[in-house]
């Protein structure tokens, strides 16, 4: 019979302890031990994958192999994976409900017909799942669907079936005879997580993982479900907006700063190739407090719209809002346009927004932050068909950055006529090869009167 006990976890690290602390010991986290109730069965027999024992060896007698992916057959997606995906490797998805994490592995599975795809649903029945993909409109004849939620159960299906890919929608649901405590526990993520990696190592077949989000918008469970997997994607966006963002957050085999726009349609989840075009607004006015910045998102470069409103502070204290950029930046730009430039914006409100819902931490849209700052508090428009890229020092100079040639072709594929960058980018730039015309500044007094001297 299993010896019973009780025992104390930390669900933001997993910390184990014997009693219930305040604070955690191990994360510093306040308020985060659960009891739970575990047992230990000490004749417990091993899962067996039909696999050969590891043995140690020399690393200089080890053969150096070129990493084999398989394409998802979604161009964005490979993208982010940092080409395809890797054999042996565990994937965890994670996004907020409802954002279309199911119907975007859904969409892997049945566009992977070459190869035997199992999908294990612990929140929806079979039959549910025949409904969404009819509603795809994608079949695979490789396709099985296995609704079970017991983690002993799951191997010996995919012992039987051996299939080449694993879908399990959601880690959250499982849960091991192992321990008694329930689905979706600290313990019960931790062990089946480590179980599925096992399995995934050990037969060299990769394990896509969904997981859910709790309240603080970080993924449910234990930080070890984080560490232990290969690869984490962040799903983002508004349920009122059609628009999906999906992120890095971690990637063994590849960048982790990419990221790939998907639209939400009535068959599915649609990539988008080229995302500069849906985050410029699309109007045939010029208005005041907006400009275009020419970013690079890990390998892309993308073209993004930056909002500005500057206005009197209504209630004696000026406010400072930012979204999808550096609130702590916006405060250090507006400080060297007030020191360097002469604009009295310490008591005036100013409110920054990145449109099309994205986050950006590239330095080369402090330009275009400030051009917008500039064009809100004089209210005077700048021309849509002008755009920016470059860093704004401390002491306002213009600062050069990376792959400038990038940036610029960007702007010119798109059709602008100008784009303002840093004088000191100049330096091997070939600018023949470029239809836009390109202006060098140094100083952010330079860029003011360059925008606004015939206005």
């Amino acid at each position: 019979m299993a010896k019973t006990k009780t025992v104390y976890f930390c669900q933001n690290c997993g910390a184990e302890s014997a009693k219930w602390i305040g604070r955690c010991s191990a994360c510093g986290e306040w308020n985060t031990y659960v009891e739970q109730v575990v047992s230990k069965s000490i004749n417990k027999t091993p899962i067996s994958y039909e696999t050969e024992k590891q043995i140690p060896q020399k690393i200089s007698s080890l053969k150096s192999t070129k990493e084999s992916r398989i394409s998802t057959n979604i161009n964005e997606l490979d993208r982010i994976l940092g080409g395809g995906i890797v054999h042996g490797s565990v994937i965890l998805v994670g996004g907020e409900p409802g954002i279309g994490k199911s119907t975007l592995l859904l969409q892997v599975a049945l566009k992977l017909d070459q190869f035997k795809i199992l999908y294990i649903s612990g929140e929806e029945s079979p039959q549910q799942i025949k409904l969404r993909a009819e509603r795809l409109k994608l079949q695979n004849e490789n396709c099985y669907i296995l609704g079970e939620t017991l983690l002993e159960n799951i191997f010996t299906q995919a012992i039987n079936l051996k299939p080449e890919i694993i879908i399990v929608d959601s880690i959250q649901t499982l849960y091991s005879e192992k321990l008694e405590s329930s689905a979706g526990t600290v313990s019960q993520i931790r062990e089946t997580a480590a179980s599925l990696l096992k399995y995934a190592k050990e037969t060299n077949i990769p394990v896509f993982l969904i997981g859910h989000i709790n309240k603080e918008g970080n993924l449910a469970g234990p930080k070890v479900l984080e560490h232990v997997v290969d690869t984490v994607l962040q799903f983002e966006g508004d349920h009122n907006n059609v628009y999906r963002i999906l992120r890095t957050t971690k990637n063994r085999f590849g960048s982790t700063s990419e990221l790939g726009i998907f639209e939400m349609c009535n068959f599915g989840l649609r990539e988008i190739s080229n995302p500069s075009e849906i985050l410029i607004t699309q109007t045939g006015e010029n208005l005041s407090g907006t400009s275009v910045a020419s970013t690079i998102n890990g390998a892309r470069p993308l073209l993004i719209e930056i909002q500005a409103l500057v206005s009197s502070a209504a209630y004696g204290t000026p406010q400072r809002s930012s979204t999808g950029f550096d609130i702590r930046r916006l405060g250090m730009l507006l400080a060297v346009l007030e020191k360097r430039a002469g604009f009295r914006l310490g008591q005036k409100d100013v409110f920054l927004n990145v449109a099309g819902g994205i986050k950006v931490d590239d330095p080369a849209t402090d330009l275009a932050v400030i051009a917008s700052v500039l064009s809100s508090n004089l209210d005077l428009p700048i021309n849509k068909n002008i755009c920016f890229t470059a860093e704004v020092g401390l002491t306002g100079e213009i600062r050069p950055v990376n792959r400038i040639e990038q940036r610029i072709a960007e702007a010119n594929k798109l059709g602008f006529k100008k784009i303002y960058i840093s004088k000191f980018n100049s330096k091997g730039l070939d600018e023949s090869k470029f239809k836009i015309q390109v202006i060098k500044v140094g100083k952010v007094e330079e860029l003011f009167r360059s925008l606004f001297k015939d206005k």
